[in-house]
C-alpha cells in the first residue's frame, strides 16, 4: 500500500504518480534505436559534465542510454540530439550496474516529447499481432536432394 499523509481530513499519497500506474502498461511504445546524444549535468560539488552517449531504447517519454558518467536517481540532465539539434531536460529514473565502464541509465523527459527522436512511433493499439508487424518466420526447409540412380535400366 502506498505511503499516505493526511492534510486536513483528506489522505494524500506520497507515491509519485508514475509509480501508481499498472507496471505492465506502457505510456508509449518502446523502439530499439541507436541515436547519438550529448548529455550534460551537474555534480553535487557544483562541477559540470558533458558526455556523448548512445541510446539503446527510446520512447515518447525518454530513453535507455549508456553513459560514462555516474549519475543518481532524480538528477536532472540536459539531453541534446546530435542529429536534429533538439535539446530537452530529463530526469534520471533508473541506474544500472556498470557495463564496460558505462552505466545503463533510464531517463524520462520532464514533458513527453515524441518528436524529439524524429521517428514515427507505432500507434498505441499496436501489438506484435497487428497486421503491420513483421513476423519472424523460420528458414525455409530445403528440398531433399534426389538420390542418384545406380545401375542401368532394364
Amino acid at each position: 500500500m502506498p505511503p499516505e499523509m493526511t492534510t486536513g481530513s483528506t489522505p494524500v499519497s506520497t507515491t509519485p504518480s508514475r509509480l501508481q500506474r499498472n507496471p505492465n502498461q506502457r505510456r508509449s511504445q518502446r523502439v530499439m534505436l541507436s541515436v547519438r546524444i550529448l548529455v550534460a549535468g551537474g555534480y553535487a560539488d557544483g562541477g559540470r559534465f558533458s558526455d556523448e552517449a548512445v541510446t539503446s531504447v527510446v520512447n515518447a517519454h525518454g530513453a535507455l542510454i549508456l553513459l560514462a558518467e555516474k549519475v543518481t536517481l532524480g538528477q536532472l540532465l540536459t539531453v541534446h540530439n546530435v542529429k536534429s539539434g533538439a535539446e530537452l531536460q530529463a530526469e534520471v529514473v533508473a541506474v544500472g550496474a556498470p557495463q564496460d565502464a558505462k552505466f545503463e541509465v533510464g531517463m524520462e523527459f520532464l514533458e513527453p516529447s515524441p518528436r524529439f527522436w524524429r521517428i514515427a512511433f507505432p500507434p498505441e493499439d499496436w501489438t506484435r499481432r497487428s497486421p503491420e508487424a513483421k513476423h519472424r518466420t523460420s528458414a525455409p526447409t530445403p528440398m531433399p536432394t534426389p538420390m542418384p540412380k545406380t545401375g542401368s535400366p532394364k
